[in-house]
């Protein structure tokens, strides 16, 4: 690809994350940049966006978001849920999980969300294997490196047949884990070569990779 086909697409890109910004709430911006001043860099909008539709259209009820701090996408996710359903926030990160826990407790106030909200401060590695097997619609994963292999070792028997399970920064842009895109790489070749799941990756954000299980 040459030089202008380069620049075309990054001015692709900019204009989609922009104009997701512009359609995030005030509320989504305020935590955003609250995140964003304790340390915790947050995922693209357009991302963010773009779990909200799914969770959505995939009518889920039943979610595990596995992140770092992941606070805009773990916002977008209850939104798609639609005052119904459950989700599962697990968060290795103390700061990242606090500010998790205190959006569920905002919302938990309002008369109108139904939704079950957990947030666990824990890595996917130890809290994964404990959770019941075929019951889940979703899970997300982000943030550091460590969070990606386990999720996806789990996957397989916590997602119900047509789940999907949705891998961020794929990429591995977004983090300052110099081994995260080689990490990302051998999870791109081991998704792919797993025959319960069909799979695209998709250069939203940082690079999401989703796999249906089959």
């Amino acid at each position: 690809m040459d030089k202008p086909s380069y620049t075309n697409m990054a001015k692709v890109w900019q204009y989609a994350e922009a104009h997701a910004s512009e359609l995030e709430s005030e509320t989504l911006r305020k935590a955003r940049t609250d995140a964003e001043e304790a340390g915790l860099p947050q995922g693209s909008a357009a991302q963010a966006q773009l779990l909200n539709f799914i969770t959505h259209t995939l009518n889920a009820t039943s979610i595990i978001n596995v992140g770092t701090g992941a606070l805009i996408d773990t916002m977008q996710l209850v939104e798609g849920l639609h005052g119904a359903g459950q989700l599962t926030a697990v968060d290795s990160s103390a700061r990242g999980i606090t500010m998790i826990r205190n959006f569920f407790a905002e919302i938990s106030d309002t008369a109108d969300n139904k939704t079950t909200l957990r947030a666990v401060n824990t890595s996917p590695a130890v809290f994964l294997p404990r959770l019941n097997a075929g019951t889940y619609d979703l899970i997300v994963v982000s943030g550091v490196t460590s969070n990606y292999a386990p999720s996806f070792e789990q996957a397989a028997n916590l997602l119900k047949t047509g789940g999907r399970i949705i891998f961020t920064d794929m990429l591995g842009v977004a983090s300052q884990d110099s081994d995260k895109p080689n990490a990302m790489n051998t999870l791109l070749t081991d998704v792919e070569e797993d025959e319960r799941f069909e799979q695209v990756l998709t250069p939203t954000g940082t690079g999401m990779l989703i796999a249906a299980k089959r």
